[in-house]
């Protein structure tokens, strides 16, 4: 066995006789990112990670500063936007960016959010994809003035969509 064989065999009997595990950076920058005591400069600091996952953490990470997730908003990877996209924290500026967002899926993700500002869903009203005018259609949130529009869409489902959210919202009395 040559030394370096004899070495990394050594750790590995010790770390698994002594239950010590050796956390790599990168499940050191996950756990940093997703824990609730880390502080903002650090939090900073790990969204320049190389690892999509850990700006990911980051964008989910209630305690994130909302100018990290408006920057984040920017993330050449649309799971780390989608993670923006379910944040609690995440500003009615920073839904207006991803509500034009180019992939569909985190425009999805905005349009079905429980939360999204209703800002948010003026922009999706309008989307060229009827997946997502549908999903503002269903969504809770979406106003008389969002689901009149949709009312008038070309498509009839959505038409018939919006339809029937308007009589449970007049139901209901907003």
């Amino acid at each position: 066995m040559s030394g370096s064989i004899r070495i990394q065999f050594l750790i590995f009997f010790l770390a698994l006789h002594t239950g010590t595990v050796f956390a790599s950076e990168f499940d050191l920058q996950m756990r940093e990112a997703g824990h609730p005591g880390t502080s903002a400069s650090r939090l900073w600091k790990l969204s320049e990670s190389s690892h999509w996952e850990v700006r990911q953490v980051l964008a989910r990470n209630r305690r994130s500063p909302r100018e990290l997730l408006h920057e984040l908003a920017s993330d050449p990877h649309p799971q780390v936007r989608i993670g923006v996209a379910t944040n609690l924290g995440t500003h009615e500026r920073t839904f207006l960016v991803l509500a034009k967002d180019k992939d569909i899926s985190v425009r999805s993700v905005v349009a079905r959010f429980e939360y999204v500002p209703v800002s948010a869903l003026k922009i999706l009203a309008r989307d060229t994809q009827a997946q997502i005018r549908i999903e503002v259609a269903q969504n809770l949130n979406s106003n008389k003035e969002i689901l009149i529009i949709l009312q008038k869409d070309t498509d009839p489902d959505i038409a018939a969509i919006a339809q029937q959210s308007l009589q449970r919202l007049e139901e209901s009395g907003f």
